[in-house]
Parts: structure tokens; sequence; C-alpha cells
């Protein structure tokens, strides 16, 4: 994803040109990381859930209990 900003330019009437960069502000850069990671989040969960669902539906045991070590880290309680 680019990062979004503005670009303004400052002509001087003796110089050359000077460029002047306007960050995004903090609020949108926090609300869009927070954003992402809750995608993230969800995303690695049901991939997660799917492998752990096939892996009882063909009764593998080892894969069963590793992938829901894994998934503790998923579930508050």
């Amino acid at each position: 994803m680019k990062k979004q900003k503005v670009v303004y330019q400052l002509y001087r009437y003796a110089g050359g040109a000077i460029k002047a960069k306007r960050e995004v502000p903090f609020e949108m850069k926090l609300s869009a990381q927070l954003i992402l990671d809750e995608l993230c989040f969800s995303w690695n969960k049901q991939k997660l859930q799917a492998a752990i669902n096939h892996s009882i539906d063909t009764e593998d045991k080892e894969t069963f209990v590793r992938l829901s070590k894994e998934y503790r880290h998923y579930v508050w309680e």
C-alpha cells in the first residue's frame, strides 16, 4: 500500500523550487494499522480453523495437536 501524502512546491523569486511534504496524521496511521492488524488476525485464524477442521476430517491426530497448540494464541479465555 502506497503511503499517502500531499506534496507542495514553493517557488522563490530568485531560486529554484522548494518541496514541502505533509505527512498523514497520526490518528489515520493508527486506525489504518489497527484495521490491518485485525484483518490479518482474522485471516490467520480462519486459515488455522480450516486446517484444524481438515485434520479432524482426515483423522490426523499429530497435525491436530500441533495446530491446536497454535490456535490457543487466537482464543482468549
